[in-house]
């Protein structure tokens, strides 16, 4: 049984290319009740061409309660101090509404396009939870020192201040290791649709469910005893609102990951169904595996907006 925390909704920019569109999409957002708007990062993926920080800001600017967070920043990108930079430098301009998601990167051509070598999950995990021990002692006013295996900081002080006395940190994650190092010293854990590497999808009809299953065990086992103090979120891959068959929602996704639509039905990444349906699997959501942070694609969060209305909050 899970501590019952409130829903809460974000909305994922998606492919935007246009100011316009974005401040469109941001503005509708905070009118139908989002919490969150989120975008990704990557320099080499299609239909992901605007850097997240950047386009976070142009956003931020044109809300006003709407927090603003990548969904998620790939570590190696960025070295940490400016990724400090660039986190506090948001949080304050945008009056404390900003949240760090970030992760290990996963996408390869996003890094050998470009010439940075991708390495082994170990590694860029390790050099991950490096980064985040520098971020969070950048948020002190003191100078910080560090000597980790992957970064060296010598008398560095973060600079500005954030607002919020600790900026809020999600981390994404799909393997044993990263989601037990994430439960350690996240506030928010983002159950990503990615299979762990070498994890078969066993002979059953909701293999996507029952591996959900199994990323809750390795959380628990990661938290101890803050367990009830973590924010589990998902995204919705597939889906809309509808009274009739739901198959051609979920087909795209189905195809893309090369699973059957029957076995995406009760997975935490596809929404699909009546309102009343759809408020019900979110509510199953919650109680089977704690996730009250549901994000919900830029191209079907209007179509959703009545299951925000719904269930924010509550």
């Amino acid at each position: 049984m899970f501590t019952k925390r409130s829903f809460r909704f974000g909305i994922n920019a998606g492919g935007s290319e246009h100011a316009e569109e974005l401040v469109t999409l941001a503005c509708m957002a905070e009118e139908l009740g989002y919490s969150v708007f989120n975008c990704s990062d990557h320099l080499n993926y299609p239909g992901a061409e605007l850097e997240p920080m950047v386009t976070l800001a142009t956003v931020a600017a044109s809300t006003t309660m709407l927090e603003v967070q990548p969904l998620v920043l790939a570590n190696d990108l960025r070295h940490p101090a400016l990724l400090y930079k660039q986190a506090a430098t948001l949080d304050v301009l945008s009056g404390g509404r900003f949240s760090l998601g970030i992760g290990a990167g996963w996408y390869p051509p996003d890094f050998t396009a470009p010439g940075i070598a991708f390495d082994t999950p170990a590694v860029r995990i390790g050099r991950l939870f490096e980064a985040l021990e520098i971020f969070k002692a950048l948020q002190t006013s003191a100078p910080v020192n560090f000597q980790g295996e992957h970064y060296t900081i010598t008398g560095l002080t973060g600079s500005p201040q954030p607002v919020r006395s600790a900026i809020p940190v999600f981390i994404g994650g799909a393997g044993a290791v990263m989601l037990q190092q994430a439960a350690r010293i996240a506030d928010t854990i983002g159950l990503n649709l990615g299979l762990p590497l070498g994890f078969s999808i066993p002979n059953t009809s909701t293999p996507f469910a029952d591996i959900t299953d199994t990323k809750l065990k390795w959380i628990k086992a990661g938290a101890g005893g803050r367990f009830d103090d973590l924010e589990l979120q998902t995204t919705v891959f597939a889906g809309g609102i509808t009274d009739g068959d739901t198959a051609s929602l979920l087909a795209p996704l189905a195809e893309m990951i090369g699973v059957s639509i029957e076995t995406l039905k009760d997975c935490p990444h596809v929404l699909a169904g009546t309102l009343e349906e759809c408020v019900e699997t979110v509510q199953r959501w919650r109680a089977r595996w704690g996730i009250s942070y549901v994000t919900i694609p830029g191209s079907i969060a209007r179509e959703f907006g009545p299951l925000v209305s719904a269930l924010r909050g509550k």
